[in-house]
């Protein structure tokens, strides 16, 4: 008979796993908090509403933990197909995850849009939710007081428990750490899910036509942004080259609906086009750490937007 001494040995603290999802109003600052909180670009950021199509996931590593991030297009009230498909996507992802985190910018007041967001996220009843307050960097301390009262007030309103409200400012690494310690923490228990060293589980090619948008989207008034579509036709590495000097190969065609948007895009003297090639160039070497060669051609999907054939040919 063993003899109860009274004490338990101490357990290691159990491996956690798990996705998260950042929601928002479109350019609330999901997608500079998921490379924040990665250490690494995987998903394309840009001054322009709507620019996340894809769910790209961004995979924090830890010892204790694995948290994948899901980034989600904006949720927002739909007026093309494209904005239907992209609204079911949020929806179907959301049902999904196990923690859902809502962005709302710090430098901007609480409106409609985010009672909208909110008010859907409502209807999936499971899912833990976590409030954001983004972009503290850009709010006083009085601004963000204020601000902080009104996402609790606006949990009240609809019916929704936050499991936390956390202030964060992703471009100033102010919080981040903490906001990765609470995201894992409400986490299940669970085995590692993806190996060591990935970052994400997007293949390569939605990534990188991703950083080609990125770059195309930079400087563009505003009536192209959701007319610009890219794929990667091509991507390999170029044969008979010695290994210490590879050159990877990237053909690509950016999508426009117009032909007045095409020339915009070419610009004067293809000056344009050939900046846009440049910028998303280095941006690709800097993820994939290869020497690029990248040949782009600007193509017209006329109405791509609205137009069902044309959507599953762009991926969507």
């Amino acid at each position: 008979m063993t003899q109860d001494t009274g004490h338990t040995p101490e357990r290691a603290p159990e491996h956690r796993s798990g996705f998260a999802s950042f929601v928002g109003r479109p350019n609330a600052g999901k997608s500079t908090l998921t490379n924040a909180l990665v250490g690494s670009k995987v998903v394309i950021t840009s001054s322009k509403p709507q620019t996340t199509r894809t769910v790209v996931r961004g995979i924090v590593h830890r010892d204790d933990a694995q948290l994948i991030l899901v980034d989600t297009p904006g949720l927002h009230r739909p007026r093309t197909l494209l904005g239907e498909r992209l609204n079911d996507l949020v929806k179907t992802t959301l049902s999904e995850v196990d923690v859902v985190a809502v962005c709302f910018p710090a430098n901007e007041k609480i409106g409609p849009g985010d009672r909208f967001i909110v008010h859907e996220m409502g209807k999936v009843k499971r899912t833990i939710k976590v409030a954001i307050a983004t972009k503290t960097d850009l709010a006083t301390p009085e601004q963000l007081g204020r601000h902080l009262l009104d996402i609790a007030e606006l949990g009240t309103e609809t019916g929704t428990e936050w499991a936390e409200i956390v202030p964060v400012s992703a471009k100033e690494n102010h919080q981040v750490k903490l906001l990765e310690d609470l995201l894992v923490g409400l986490l299940p228990a669970g085995p590692q899910l993806y190996p060591d060293g990935d970052l994400s589980d997007a293949p390569e090619e939605i990534i990188v036509a991703e950083l080609i948008r990125e770059a195309a989207l930079e400087g563009v008034r505003d009536e192209l942004p959701h007319s610009i579509a890219v794929v990667v036709e091509e991507m390999g590495l170029r044969e008979d080259r010695p290994a210490d000097k590879p050159l990877l190969d990237i053909h690509a065609n950016l999508y426009v609906e117009r032909d007045s948007q095409k020339g915009i895009m070419i610009g004067h003297k293809g000056a344009r086009l050939k900046d846009v090639g440049r910028r998303a160039r280095l941006q690709i070497e800097a993820l994939l750490g290869t020497p690029v060669y990248l040949d782009l051609h600007i193509k017209i999907a006329k109405d791509w937007q609205r137009d069902p054939r044309q959507l599953r040919k762009l991926g969507f």
